[in-house]
């Protein structure tokens, strides 16, 4: 098994600092506050640096970026198109939510992507687990009634992809002949996340690759033990993916060091606050993720929320979504990807503050190790040197 490396396009803003806000908590939370002496300050989303985050994913030999949606996000559409011809190969993973757009809207407005970027689209569906955040965008279903929405939105889709009229007469959806004007070739992938019992049906009937966060092996294991049995049921087999950051140094000691700086640059109200936000969420994983903080102290150090070696929790603490780093020397990193590897997980989709700063530390340091281990290949082929 040949394991596929993604990056990630901080369209919220950037920092050497932790950065919250996003994901479901409110702007200004956990944005960091430049101290003297410090270079913590935070980076705007504007396109030229994002093109400078994607220009660099591809040059190190990360397959895609992803971008996420949200209120205090740059629309990811907008921002992936965008930054098509900034670059040549790099695949863009375009988070958007079902329910805010029609299907056949999203068919035809993939398909083209999918025309005009040569294949570079991959798509993450995001069912959305905060209600707040919902109905911000005129959206008043429950939780799990969300689901059943993307269970038949991602009907309609691949039915208007398949070259012949499609009808579907649904509880949310109604649509007689969805079509698009050329099948997207390659169809995109469809990724997409969820830990409740409503998502697991959805992901085993329509997802390429299954997508949970960065949570212990154990509690991994379990996840993909989970979605394949269901999968299995219905003559289909999804890949497996993890979403996680990342601080990898040439030492163990270095990276650690670095981990204790971003925690000493949190600011204990704004980590309360945020961690309020994010308990109140619907989401199973999100609930998952705060479960994850509980050995947090104020003044307290990093290894005090390393929940298993070399997997800290420390970036939870103030962001929503993803909230776990792997940590350690660039061997110690990919010892523990190969444990990840060995459960099924075939994909990483990985990040770290500040973004251009740690896809070089990862692109240098870990994904050179992995390629010497032979688990990692190389997306644009081999590399050659003057």
């Amino acid at each position: 098994m040949t394991l596929r490396f993604h990056w990630f396009l901080p369209t919220t803003g950037d920092s050497r600092a932790l950065i919250g806000g996003g994901h479901s908590i409110p702007r200004g939370v956990g944005r960091p506050q430049p101290r003297p002496g410090t270079a913590d300050q935070v980076r705007p989303p504007d396109i030229d640096y994002l093109a400078q985050i994607a220009r660099s994913a591809e040059q190190l030999g990360f397959e895609a970026v992803l971008t996420p949606t949200g209120t205090w996000c740059e629309d990811a559409w907008l921002v992936t198109a965008a930054l098509l011809r900034e670059t040549s190969r790099l695949k863009f993973l375009v988070a958007f939510r079902p329910g805010f757009v029609s299907p056949t809207l999203a068919a035809q407005m993939a398909a083209t992507y999918q025309r005009i970027s040569r294949g570079r689209l991959l798509l993450n569906v995001v069912t959305g687990g905060d209600s707040a955040e919902q109905r911000r965008f005129g959206d008043h279903l429950p939780h799990a009634e969300r689901y059943a929405r993307t269970d038949e939105f991602l009907s309609i889709v691949r039915g208007a992809w398949s070259g012949e009229p499609y009808d579907f007469k649904g509880e949310h959806y109604h649509v007689e002949g969805a079509m698009v004007a050329r099948p997207p070739e390659p169809p995109p992938e469809i990724y997409f996340g969820g830990s409740s019992q409503a998502a697991g049906p959805v992901a085993a009937r329509h997802v390429d690759v299954y997508l949970t966060w960065g949570e212990p092996p154990d509690q991994v294991a379990e996840k993909i033990a989970w979605i394949r049995g269901l999968a299995a049921e219905r003559g289909r087999e999804p890949r497996f993916g993890i979403r996680l950051h990342t601080i990898s140094r040439d030492t163990s000691e270095a990276a650690w060091a670095e981990a204790d700086r971003l925690l000493g640059g949190l600011d204990p109200s704004h980590i309360e606050q945020a961690q309020r936000t994010l308990a109140a969420s619907e989401s199973v994983g999100q609930r998952r993720m705060v479960r994850l903080h509980e050995k947090y102290r104020a003044s307290g150090s990093a290894r005090d929320l390393e929940i298993h070696p070399g997997l800290w929790a420390g970036v939870g603490l103030v962001r929503g979504g993803a909230g776990t780093a792997l940590v350690g020397s660039h061997t110690e990193v990919a010892d523990l990807i190969e444990r990840y590897a060995a459960l099924g997980i075939e994909e990483f989709i990985l990040s770290g503050y500040p973004h251009l700063e740690e896809a070089y530390w990862f692109g240098e340091g870990v994904l050179p190790e992995l390629r010497r281990r032979g688990v990692a290949g190389d997306p644009w082929g081999p590399r050659t040197t003057a």
